[in-house]
């Protein structure tokens, strides 16, 4: 039986999905996140070093990161499903989105999340010098990427209602929680219907819905 490893507000939310839209069996280890420093519990580092998730264990092996992740369920449980043909144009932008959810977009939505948090952790004293240097790294640097890759989403979504093509496959499913944070920290629907339409796309899809009742409670599936 494979089990995944789920925290709260994560991108396991993303394995469980497609799980559901697989119909796979699988079995869900909860854990939460620190009510004050939002990282993972030490019990995480039990089931793999870095203690993170997402993590799946199954059949003795343990695998960690989304993207591999995802290919590893594809391969027992997709029989050709949410997943192009191999050698096809599609299938190469599926490997494309894979890689580049976690590769490019991730890294400055994690650095909005942390400078936004940075002055609230400063002491007091030094509180308004570390206010001005965040704010300037996000206006001088952080927002610029932001607007640059929404922007992308926006035109890539225009070509095509779905990121690897005319279909839903997995590639939307990886995006998913890049296009969520986003939305959620940096208003990425303002002035993007295209992006927008596919956040309420996906949010509808009954698979969504019961990965969201397996997994509980999760804070980027509104359409708000």
């Amino acid at each position: 039986m494979l089990t995944v490893h789920h925290l709260n507000n994560s991108r396991s939310q993303r394995v469980l999905w497609l799980l559901e839209e697989l119909e796979a069996p699988y079995e869900i280890v909860r854990y939460q996140r620190d009510a004050t420093t939002m990282l993972a519990p030490p019990e995480l580092k039990a089931i793999h070093p870095l203690g993170k998730s997402p993590v799946i264990t199954a059949d003795g092996e343990t695998i960690a990161e989304t993207g591999a992740i995802i290919e590893y369920i594809l391969d027992r449980y997709g029989a050709g499903r949410l997943a192009p043909p191999t050698g096809t144009p599609e299938r190469r932008r599926l490997t494309y989105w894979l890689h580049y959810a976690e590769g490019s977009a991730m890294p400055p939505l994690l650095l909005k999340l942390v400078f936004g948090r940075l002055p609230a952790n400063a002491p007091a004293l030094i509180r308004p010098i570390v206010n001005g240097i965040a704010k300037k790294a996000q206006s001088s640097f952080i927002d610029p990427q932001l607007v640059a890759h929404f922007n992308y989403w926006e035109d890539e979504l225009s070509k095509a209602e779905w990121f690897s093509g005319p279909e839903f496959s997995a590639a939307d499913i990886m995006m998913s929680f890049p296009l969520e944070a986003a939305a959620d920290r940096a208003a990425a629907r303002v002035g993007r219907p295209k992006l927008a339409a596919f956040l309420k796309r996906i949010h509808n899809r009954p698979a969504y819905r019961r990965a969201l009742e397996r997994g509980g409670p999760y804070a980027y599936a509104g359409d708000d």
